[in-house]
């Protein structure tokens, strides 16, 4: 019936009566260790003609970790209202224990090393891409 096994929309994916785009990226570090808070910072623009809601959504991924881990793992969104022509800045925070993992014996582990930081309106249309370090503690 169906000739692929990918799904017909990606996660996150919605339909808008109006275009957003995004701009201007920034984290507020991108050296940290076990307890500290990144903070991801977006400009969020509504270039269409009618106000609409828009899902800011961050993804991470761990570059080399010692298991095979997700690709894209969602950890934090925000959903705004803008007006045509307005722009917003949009700021969305994780704890950095939050990029660890359970191993198989229950533990709970976070590895030192390199993670990707991905913004954008859905799981596959992803506008920024940028790299932080996490130290071990």
């Amino acid at each position: 019936m169906f000739s692929s096994t990918e799904p017909l929309w990606p996660f996150g994916f919605g339909l808008s009566f109006t275009k957003f785009e995004y701009e201007d990226m920034n984290l507020s570090s991108d050296t940290l260790t076990f307890d500290d808070t990144l903070k991801v910072m977006v400009n969020v623009k509504n270039t269409g003609r009618r106000e609409g809601k828009e899902v800011v959504q961050l993804y991470i991924r761990d570059e080399y970790c010692s298991v095979a881990r997700p690709i894209k793992e969602l950890k934090a969104f925000k959903k705004v209202n803008i007006v045509p022509g307005e722009t917003i800045r949009v700021t969305l925070e994780i704890k950095t224990r939050e990029c660890g993992y359970y191993n198989n014996k229950g533990q709970y582990l976070l590895e030192p090393g390199v993670f990707n930081i991905m913004v954008g309106s859905s799981s596959e249309d992803i506008y920024f891409n940028k790299k932080i370090y996490i130290r071990g503690s």
